[in-house]
């Protein structure tokens, strides 16, 4: 949207179309009679808006029959908000609205009136070189309206990541060591170090497991466990399994596996 409020700044009329309501597409058409990279980002569109009436088109309740195993499924669901900026967001998601832009400001006389904003000697390839950032990032894990069957629930990539890490472990999950706090002089010995290391894991497997779904976590709360003593900061996280929520929290210190002096 941004973008696109740049490139309509002072356009020309001839440039922006006597009759078009869709002025960047009558830019971005102009553009691409000349440009040849332009140009293909025209063929692009014309293909997603053909596709997008084709499904405007369809009756209600065939779409979820098409959705396993056929062409149809491939078709990229646009949202109202990615139609509106289709141009602009293709040639992002192409890596390409930097060059457009770039060219623009390079012919801009052709385009604009001397205010324009891309008109501007600096102004303009600001904005182009802005744009080479954006136009550089990989584009293809947008959340679509089927994501809900393509990406994996949160309890099967906890599976996942178990099955690959039995054949690195010795130990099993279900041996691990009672959770415990016992006051002890740090002085980097070995058995010290696999007892932090094993702390580790149990804090780590206790806040996230397939058995319940974390669903707030706070680093740095403060808790007094009595009235004498200082408050201990900790992690507070709030689980929610089949049948209930759980609020939890763990030290710091245990939770990076170093109790140092503390009892």
């Amino acid at each position: 949207g941004v973008v696109e409020a740049c490139l309509l700044h002072m356009l020309k009329r001839r440039a922006a179309g006597f009759l078009r309501t869709d002025k960047v597409a009558a830019l971005f058409t102009k553009v691409g009679k000349t440009y040849a990279i332009a140009g293909d980002i025209c063929k692009k569109v014309q293909e997603l808006q053909q596709q997008v009436e084709g499904r405007k088109n369809q009756p209600n309740g065939q779409e979820p029959l098409k959705r396993q195993g056929s062409a149809t499924s491939k078709m990229p669901v646009l949202t109202p908000q990615a139609i509106k900026h289709m141009w602009v967001r293709t040639a992002l998601i192409e890596k390409v609205l930097d060059k457009i832009v770039q060219y623009i400001v390079d012919n801009c006389s052709k385009y604009y009136e001397k205010e324009a904003l891309l008109a501007d000697p600096v102004c303009g390839p600001i904005l182009a070189s802005l744009l080479v950032g954006p136009c550089a990032l990989e584009y293809t894990k947008l959340k679509t309206a089927d994501h809900y069957w393509t990406d994996p629930s949160a309890d099967e990539l906890v599976q996942r990541h178990r099955i690959h890490g039995v054949h690195g472990r010795q130990d099993s999950p279900s041996k691990r060591p009672a959770l415990g706090i016992r006051k002890r002089h740090s002085s980097g010995s070995t058995s010290e170090d696999r007892f932090a290391a094993s702390a580790r894991e149990y804090v780590e497997s206790l806040h996230q497991n397939s058995r319940t779904h974390l669903l707030y976590g706070k680093n740095n709360v403060l808790v007094q466990p009595k009235d004498d003593l200082e408050a201990i900061p900790g992690y507070l996280s709030l689980h929610q399994s089949a049948d209930s929520l759980t609020l939890k929290w763990t030290p710091n210190q245990l939770m990076n596996g170093t109790l140092g002096d503390s009892e």
